[in-house]
């Protein structure tokens, strides 16, 4: 089977920037070279790609993403978004449930698998959703194919609240897996509707949206989550976190490995700010909303002192005309997914992180947290889920070069200063210059 080389490269992994090359047998990384690569060893590949004067990663593992697959394909599928992924370096998703029908069966999560195996270019698996009445079927997963639970702890797209006590309870206490979470409290969310429509009327523009889904509803939701996980010996992960005030929740004294609660931020909490609004307006109306400049720089700071675990996207397609209204018609969610990793190192670029973290919470970190089989590192014996970047190629986003399906983002416009050169997965080149290798699909990844 062919060997490929990719030389004198500059190798950002685990901490560490160096000049290296790694030689990729069939799927996995079989060596890798510190300094000038060996003439005998580089005789033994079949194909050399001269990576002078670019930057080869870890593939990027995106641990919470909405495809939108099956019926809401309207705005995105499978195919469609892991395409989008990996021109943006990602290489392994984990989708979430609240689809038509939503992932809460054991059948409809083996639907996916199936149509995932089809259609996707990107390594993929996905989470499990919980409701009020499904604890039957969570004792049926298979631990070693799925992520983790996930629950929707406050109204969010796809109405799968739980907010049964004993149900939790059960779940908190039975499950014995991984707890990701969107923490929004629903009565608060609901009691500020009712203030701003009695002042203001029902047409409240997009910035009320953080008004009524405000940092009290989160870190209520959070906070109350935190002390369930405690009290019954559960592993919580708090998605998208968003503001100052639950950081307070999370710990950076213990390894990963070590800890009982761990948190994620999404890019957009990291880049936007609630004064974007009159800017973007629906554009960047996300679930939980963007807050003030002090929580972006709080979140900002808990990614560099290992407070957040992982940056992903909560990658989440709407067509414009969906995201069209007031802040209480308007669709929550957009497009990231192919931006994400460009957006986090031009933030690296500025100084706000550097480039070693940007790739440990974008590939090592997932990894480690979610236990993922041989991904997220550039080490021997490992799935050559690989990335080389261009730091020196600038480009602007435009319709013409965005992937998603539903055609638009909230990055349009924006000149990024580094670029997705390949990105292979699983060995295979996937994704090179702008074109999609159509042949190649990506693996479900397992989880030890």
């Amino acid at each position: 089977m062919s060997k490929t080389w990719i030389k004198n490269a500059l190798i950002i992994n685990e901490g560490r920037k160096y000049i290296g090359s790694v030689l990729i047998n069939q799927d996995k990384i079989q060596a890798v070279y510190e300094g000038q690569c060996p003439q005998e060893a580089e005789e033994s590949g079949d194909e050399i790609i001269d990576a002078t004067g670019k930057w080869l990663i870890p593939g990027c593992i995106d641990d919470q993403v909405h495809f939108r697959e099956p019926g809401l394909t309207h705005k995105a599928n499978i195919g469609s978004e892991s395409r989008a992924a990996v021109a943006g370096g990602v290489t392994t998703f984990m989708d979430m449930p609240n689809t038509k029908p939503q992932t809460t069966t054991i059948e409809a999560l083996e639907w996916k698998f199936a149509r995932a195996a089809s259609t996707s270019v990107a390594n993929y698996s996905f989470f499990f959703g919980g409701t009020n009445d499904n604890m039957a079927e969570i004792r049926k997963l298979d631990r070693h194919r799925v992520p983790g639970l996930k629950l929707f702890l406050g109204s969010s797209t796809g109405n799968m609240l739980v907010d049964n006590k004993d149900t939790l309870e059960k779940i908190f206490s039975e499950s014995g897996m991984l707890i990701a979470i969107h923490a929004e409290k629903e009565d608060i969310i609901k009691r500020n509707i009712a203030h701003y429509t009695e002042l203001y009327g029902e047409d409240l523009d997009i910035s009320f949206h953080s008004k009524i889904r405000s940092a009290e509803a989160c870190y209520a939701s959070s906070s109350e989550a935190v002390n369930l996980a405690k009290r019954l010996g559960a592993r919580l992960h708090i998605l998208h976190l968003s503001t100052a005030q639950e950081l307070t929740l999370l710990d950076n004294s213990l390894p990963l490995k070590d800890k009982q609660i761990t948190g994620e931020v999404c890019v957009h909490h990291l880049w936007f700010t609630d004064e974007d609004y009159a800017r973007f307006g629906n554009r960047i109306k996300w679930n939980p909303s963007i807050k003030t400049s002090a929580d972006r720089a709080a979140l900002r700071e808990a990614v560099n002192n290992d407070k957040i675990d992982i940056v992903a996207t909560d990658h989440a397609p709407h067509l414009l005309a969906e995201k069209q209204g007031s802040c209480l018609k308007a669709a929550s969610g957009g497009p990231l997914i192919q931006h994400s990793l460009v957006a986090m190192l031009e933030l690296a670029k500025e100084g706000i992180f550097t480039y070693e973290k940007v790739i440990d919470k974008m590939a090592h970190k997932p990894a480690e947290l979610f236990h993922i089989d041989r991904r997220g590192y550039i080490r021997p014996d490992y799935y050559a889920d690989l990335v080389l970047i261009d730091p020196e190629k600038a480009w602007t986003v435009s319709p013409e070069n965005i992937l998603s399906k539903c055609g638009w983002s909230p990055f349009e416009g924006y000149t990024f200063h580094h670029s997705i050169n390949t990105t292979f997965v699983n060995g295979k080149i996937v994704y090179q210059e702008g074109k999609i290798n159509e042949a190649i699909r990506g693996m479900e990844v397992k989880f030890n």
